[in-house]
C-alpha cells in the first residue's frame, strides 16, 4: 500500500504555483530565465527588488543576495 499523497509530493517545487510566481519576478526584475528557475527557491526576491530599484544591476543584486 503506498502511502497518500499529501500535496506536497503531488507537486515538484518547479511545478508549484509559488516557485513559478517567483521566477516571473525575478525575470521581471531581469535576470535571465535559467538564473531566475536557479534561485527562485534559494533567495528573497525582495532583496534583489529592493537593489535594483536603488540602480544595481540584477545580476550583481544576485550576487550580493547570496
Amino acid at each position: 500500500m503506498e502511502p497518500p499523497i499529501t500535496g506536497h509530493e503531488a507537486i515538484s517545487h518547479e511545478e508549484s504555483p509559488a516557485h513559478n510566481w517567483r521566477v516571473s519576478q525575478l525575470k521581471r526584475l531581469g535576470l535571465s530565465g535559467s538564473l531566475a528557475e536557479s534561485y527562485a527557491d534559494r533567495i528573497d526576491w525582495h532583496q534583489i527588488a529592493r537593489l535594483v530599484k536603488h540602480g544595481c544591476s540584477p545580476q550583481l543584486a544576485l550576487r550580493i543576495v547570496r
